[in-house]
């Protein structure tokens, strides 16, 4: 049995409004969406997706809005937008429960509609939520986020974060002036985006956000977004805020760790080194990389063991989503 829990989608209401930006609303990364067939896979939530899941010998995907997400300025535009895109693929799943699952899109840009629309999502079926790292310029950690936390704990919600392009000044004085496609593969999927998933989760780290609630499920991509080959490293930061724990025990606690598609036996052994089995998932990051089942299969070897192989393929999924 094999669930990939970070498979992207996106609907057309989304698309539309977020390429309708601009200045620095505008998402640079969009242009990444339209390579090659990504476009029509990303849209597609039938029988083009059961194909390439049959070929990859995936069971099930546990869906996400592919970034980044329904997250434009306006409020109103954003409630809407993320209503529709949880509607959409609660619809998907309905049609193939047996190969569906769903996370959330919420609106963060509206703090108090966000956790509406968690409770709503959930109470339609969908499980987990996908976020970012920030909204605008405001940074997951800031305090009028923790009721949203409050609610995800309760109703044992894990938060999935995942990378986005970092903002403009930060492009242009760190990642610019190589040419516009290296640019923007350097502030991408080459390097930005990991530092930028990872910053927030030791942003919500330092910020007591995870004492505070300390049932709180964190999932990050590309094993880990850097932070678990940094982890003895950013302990020191967890002194200096005078946490309850350190980032290693918050790592091995309350985050748990998927591959995106990277099946480098080498990224699995640090991993294990760091965490345990049981915090590592399944995903292909379809449709941005494309594993074959042979692949996979050549991956899956690299456990030590059938427990803690069945545990990264199916089982701990299961666990952390609530997946009968």
């Amino acid at each position: 049995m094999l669930i990939g829990i970070e498979e992207h989608w996106t609907s057309e209401p989304v698309d539309k409004a977020l390429r309708a930006l601009s200045g620095n609303d505008a998402d640079a990364s969009l242009v990444l969406n339209d390579h090659g067939d990504v476009a029509r896979r990303l849209a597609d939530l039938g029988e083009l997706r059961l194909e390439a899941m049959d070929r990859q010998g995936v069971d099930v995907q546990v869906l996400s809005l592919a970034p980044p997400g329904a997250q434009v300025p306006a409020a109103a535009d954003a409630v809407a937008l993320s209503r529709d895109a949880n509607d959409r693929v609660a619809d998907a799943v309905r049609a193939h429960p047996d190969r569906f699952r769903a996370m959330a899109t919420l609106p963060l840009v509206d703090p108090v509609a966000a956790v509406a629309e968690l409770e709503r999502a959930v109470a339609s079926g969908l499980t987990g939520v996908m976020v970012y790292g920030r909204v605008g310029d405001v940074m997951l950690d800031d305090p009028r986020y923790d009721d949203l936390w409050s609610v995800a704990e309760r109703l044992r919600q894990p938060v999935f974060i995942h990378p986005q392009v970092p903002p403009r000044a930060v492009r242009d004085a760190v990642y610019g002036g190589l040419g516009a496609p290296v640019d923007l593969a350097l502030a991408t999927f080459g390097w930005g985006w990991h530092l930028e998933a990872g910053t927030a989760a030791l942003r919500l780290m330092a910020s007591g956000a995870l004492d505070r609630h300390p049932d709180l499920q964190l999932v990050l991509g590309h094993w880990g977004e850097l932070v678990l080959f940094w982890h003895s490293r950013a302990d020191g930061v967890a002194r200096m805020a005078g946490l309850d724990r350190s980032v290693t025990e918050y790592l091995r606690q309350n985050v748990w760790i998927t591959a995106s598609g990277m099946l480098d036996p080498a990224l699995l052994h640090h991993a294990l080194a760091v965490t345990s089995a049981d915090r590592l998932l399944f995903s292909t990051d379809h449709p941005f990389q494309d594993p074959s089942a042979a692949e996979i299969a050549a991956f899956l070897d690299a456990f030590p063991d059938d427990g803690s192989r069945r545990a990264f393929a199916s089982g701990n999924a299961r666990r952390l989503f609530g997946l009968s």
